[in-house]
């Protein structure tokens, strides 16, 4: 039975889609039924995208056939698009923007983005929202980046069960909010797993954004609530 308060995406990571080449026709039915079957939870396509620092999962040429394929699908079913990027912005862009010249305008998230600020803009330009956690939190530079980041266009995410805020990390010293952690063999229902990242971090998200960009915590949480239930309708 689906629990009507949870949702998700449905779709091929880029690392994944040599499973998507077996039989490509088939692969899509499948998708595209996943969407028909649970129209009310799923409110993305995705995570799609390309994936260029793992190539040893699946080749940039096998990825950027099924990433335009899903990218079909986000037409076909009017939903916005979950997407991964990693060493591969040239690409990803320019097979948007073909895909937008072609069939219109697209909307959704790059998720964990921490990409240059050009990179930020020109992704902006193209309709998308931009997803940052811990990842995307790491530097001076990435801190710089997200302060200049549009209001309207900042979403967050933990990307559980990685992408946490570590000491190491620029952003660590906005950092407010902390909770208890044992390690798993000693687990407590009342205290976080050491090591593995979980989604109430999400505030931590939240008080580095802030920080960073010397805003109103309060006032930020509210933009971005706004701007996820914009980005994914599906969640309203």
């Amino acid at each position: 039975m689906n629990d009507n308060r949870l949702f998700y995406t449905t779709g091929c990571h880029p690392t994944r889609c040599l499973e998507f080449h077996e039989n490509p026709t088939e692969y899509y039915r499948l998708l595209k039924q996943d969407i028909e079957d649970d129209c009310k939870n799923i409110v993305a396509i995705g995570e799609c995208g390309l994936d260029y620092d793992r190539e040893q999962f699946c080749a940039r040429d096998i990825q950027r056939i099924y990433f335009e394929k899903q990218l079909q699908l986000s037409t076909d079913t009017r939903l916005p698009l979950f997407l991964h990027c990693r060493n591969a912005h040239s690409d990803l862009l320019a097979i948007l923007k073909k895909h937008i010249a072609e069939y219109g305008d697209i909307t959704g998230v790059v998720h964990t983005f921490d990409g240059t600020a050009d990179q930020a803009i020109e992704l902006i330009e193209a309709g998308l929202y931009l997803g940052f956690n811990g990842c995307s939190l790491k530097t001076e530079e990435n801190l710089q980046i997200v302060s200049s980041v549009p209001d309207d266009r900042i979403l967050f995410e933990t990307d559980a069960p990685w992408c946490d805020i570590r000491p190491t990390h620029a952003g660590f010293r906005y950092v407010k909010t902390k909770f208890d952690k044992k390690k798993s063999n000693k687990w407590d229902p009342v205290c976080m797993v050491a090591g593995r990242n979980e989604p109430a971090n999400i505030v931590q998200v939240l008080e580095v954004i802030a920080g960073a960009r010397s805003q109103s915590e309060g006032e930020l949480a509210d933009i971005v609530y706004a701007n996820t239930l914009k980005a994914f309708p599906g969640l309203a």
